[in-house]
């Protein structure tokens, strides 16, 4: 659910999964929708296509998902916006905004280094 309003923006629903094994999140269409890479062809071809928005698939047993219990606020808030972008790319998509990506990446890696820092 916190996620879910982190990203209510971005995505139709998050849920928790079973199917992924390695991968934190995917994206997926609700199942009466198009799916992203027909919407991407069509788009491609000068179809005008409705945006859909995708549902978030969390995996909870992974890592890097089970460190976002872990965030402050802001922190969850940024975390959450590079899982969406990470399993965005995973499929092939392109960031809505590549230079906030790269801000929210820098900061995590920051933020880890000092915690190890701090732990030593």
């Amino acid at each position: 659910e916190k996620i879910k309003k982190v990203l209510e923006l971005k995505v139709k629903d998050v849920r928790v999964t079973n199917r992924l094994t390695q991968s934190p999140a995917c994206l997926v269409s609700d199942e009466h929708e198009m799916g992203r890479n027909l919407e991407r062809i069509l788009r491609a071809s000068g179809q005008d296509v409705h945006n859909s928005k995708p549902i978030l698939e969390i995996n909870i047993d992974h890592p890097v998902v089970k460190k976002l219990g872990e965030a402050d606020d802001e922190q969850f808030g940024d975390w959450s916006h590079i899982l969406f972008d990470q399993a965005l790319l995973s499929e092939g998509g392109e960031l809505e905004d590549p230079a906030g990506f790269v801000h929210r990446l820098n900061n995590m890696f920051l933020a880890l280094d000092s915690f190890a820092k701090d732990n030593q």
